[in-house]
């Protein structure tokens, strides 16, 4: 069973709440080149925060706008526990991480 747009909405906005206050929210856009990337979640060109800011989050955003198709399935989680605990990249992220993991599972990834 897919989640109601209304709880992805919701975890989407504690997303970016906590995002903001952990002071990763990016105040310019990205560049066109930026946009250019090729690998997953824009590794080759842009930070983890960049992805989520720029790509993950209003992707989310206009198909819960949209009415459309959900994922059938969301890793998020544990890629930034990888980028960010594994690889040592970031401190202090366990909540956001717990928030992403939050997400995953609402599209049956625990």
């Amino acid at each position: 069973m897919r989640p109601s747009y209304e709880l992805v909405a919701s975890k989407i906005d504690e997303i970016e709440a906590e995002m903001r206050r952990m002071g990763v929210w990016q105040s310019q856009p990205l560049t066109p080149e930026q946009l250019d990337f090729k690998e997953p979640f824009g590794m080759d060109l842009l930070t983890l925060e960049q992805w989520l800011q720029f790509i993950f989050i209003p992707n989310v955003k206009d198909i819960i706008v949209t009415k459309g198709e959900f994922p059938s399935g969301s890793q998020v989680g544990d890629h930034a526990f990888r980028e960010w605990v594994m690889w040592g990249s970031r401190d202090n992220v366990e909540p956001l991480i717990q928030l992403l993991r939050q997400f995953d599972s609402l599209f049956g990834n625990a």
